[in-house]
């Protein structure tokens, strides 16, 4: 019995056993995503689950790899229809996670990977309390504003409404299982890639 278990055990890598959330938090500009790419290049058990959002489709972006970009009022009606996960509003906007393909994912031993603000790390840590939740943050507020404006994204009018958000949202730091300051790329994608590891092989998932 013991061999059987051990030899349907998952591996770091990918293989088989229990799927998990791993929801990963910031403050806008912490530079979440770029630590995500990394963690799913280097772990194919991966997947990025691909939120819903009411915000206006950025040049560089494309529907339905960052995100599934819904009118206002297609957004509210899926929400009625039990379509999320978990929503939230943020700098105005609508965002939420679907939840078959989070659910079809975990029943297939996936570790699903959730790119969300503070309000949707709180929502999926109340409706999922066994997600793994890590939060990411700057070195700095300085930092922070640099590279906002170093990626050009936003009109200087977003970038001082997420400044002036990201203290609040650094509060929130201390209801997270795992913290990671991103001060040095190599640093922040190893710490990362570990927290994925150790929570894929506790116990629970693989007995």
């Amino acid at each position: 019995m013991i061999m059987d278990r051990m030899a349907s055990a998952p591996s770091p890598t990918g293989g088989t056993g229990t799927g998990f959330i791993l929801v990963v938090t910031g403050p806008s500009g912490a530079g979440k995503g770029t630590l995500l790419e990394q963690l799913l290049e280097q772990r194919p058990d991966c997947v990025f689950s691909v939120s819903a959002t009411t915000r206006p489709r950025r040049s560089i972006e494309v529907e339905g790899r960052e995100y599934l970009f819904l009118s206002h009022d297609e957004f509210l009606a899926r929400e009625a229809n039990g379509f999320f996960l978990e929503t939230a509003e943020v700098h105005g906007h609508l965002y939420g996670t679907p939840v078959d393909p989070v659910d079809a994912q975990l029943r297939a031993g996936k570790v699903v990977v959730l790119d969300v603000d503070v309000q949707g790390g709180a929502s999926v840590r109340r409706a999922r309390p066994d997600a793994v939740s890590v939060f990411v943050y700057p070195p700095s507020l300085d930092a922070l504003r640099e590279r906002l404006e170093a990626r050009g994204t936003d009109a200087p009018e977003v970038i001082a409404e997420r400044l002036n958000n990201a203290p609040g949202e650094l509060a929130q730091m201390s209801h997270y299982r795992y913290v990671i300051m991103n001060d040095d790329l190599q640093r922040a994608v190893t710490a990362l890639v570990a927290i994925h590891d150790v929570e894929r092989t506790h116990r629970k998932r693989v007995f």
